[in-house]
Formats: structure tokens, sequence, C-alpha cells
């Protein structure tokens, strides 16, 4: 072969793949686990506290033998309810959007009575305690969306246990300060007792 034919076949080999079909994107796979459900709960998808990967978890003195990690799109993909309570930081109604929490705690087979307390804990270590009870009287969300927008870390997201205060029966009358304490934003772990 002489060097103008191997040119010419080197240069048309090399302009074929500009010409081929792209190739397919691979499926994403599962998201970085935001919440993590822990304590009576019937189905886990991970085991014990590792205290180098759960760095955070261990700091804050959590312990357990296994778990339900959830990313994202597991907790969007539930049915989403829409609430509009007036917010304290601005006293302004805001929509909010995301699953029911009893919805979110039923992916890890949790269906505890309505005496059980659950604690919902927020990044920087603030926890509540609520009762089954009142998470469902009071139709707590996990929201996701805030007036349309997914919430940022270090806004109020990307997760936040919430409810619709203006319509809970002593809630709305109390200022709109004193409405939210059961309500931790940066929502990233749930224990059952």
């Amino acid at each position: 072969m002489d060097k103008r034919h191997f040119l010419g076949a080197t240069l048309a080999a090399g302009a074929l793949p500009a010409f081929a079909a792209p190739a397919p994107k691979p499926a994403p796979g599962p998201g970085p686990a935001l919440l993590t459900i822990t304590g009576k709960i019937g189905r886990s998808n991970r085991g014990p506290l590792d205290p180098v990967r759960d760095q955070m978890m261990a700091k804050q003195k959590l312990a357990f033998s296994r778990a339900m990690a959830l990313d994202f799109a597991a907790i969007a993909a539930l049915p989403a309810r829409t609430i509009r309570p007036t917010l304290e930081y601005d006293a302004k109604p805001h929509t909010l959007r995301g699953p029911l929490l009893a919805d979110v705690l039923a992916l890890a087979d949790s269906r505890p009575a309505d005496d059980a307390k659950i604690l919902l804990r927020a990044v920087d270590g603030y926890a509540a305690a609520v009762t089954t009870g009142q998470l469902r009287a009071w139709n707590m969300i996990v929201a996701t969306h805030l007036d349309g927008q997914p919430m940022a870390l270090g806004g109020l997201g990307p997760l936040w246990a919430v409810y619709d205060a203006d319509r809970v029966p002593g809630m709305a009358a109390r200022p709109v300060n004193e409405r939210f304490g059961a309500c931790p934003w940066a929502l990233y772990h749930i224990d059952v007792t």
C-alpha cells in the first residue's frame, strides 16, 4: 500500500465514529442516600452504621444494625401531596410538595402503632419527636420542593419533614414562629421506636 492510500484509509477510518450513532448512556444507578430509616422496620437495604462512611451519624451518636437508605429518586417516586403553610421565615404562604411521611416509612415496611414515637433528625443534629398518630393527623410530608423548585442543602432541604400548620387545629392559633418545632429541615434520619 502506498502512502496516499494508507493516509486516506486512516483518515476515513478516523471519521467513521463521527457518523456512527452515539453510544447509549448507561442507566443511572441509585443516587446517594439522602434519608436513612432505622428502628422498627421490616425491610432494609443496608447494614449497620459504619463509623467511617457514616461520620455524621457516628458523631450524633446514632447506632443501628440495619437500615433503609433512600435516595431522592425513591422518595420523589412516591405520590406527592401539596401543602401551602405560612412559613416562619417570611410569614408568607409557600407551596411545599412531597410524599406523606407515612408513605416514606412504608418503603421500609414500617407501619408503627399510633402511639409509637418517630424521631426526625436534621443534619445539624436537631431532632423532633412526633407520634405516628400526630404525623398521620397532621398529614406530615417529606417535602422535596418549595415553590416548585427542589430544595437545596444549605437552605431548607433537600428534605423537610413538615405539615400545613395553618390547617392543623391547635397549631393555626399559635404565633407562626411556634408552629414548626416538630418539623426539622435538612432531614436525613428517621428512627421508628
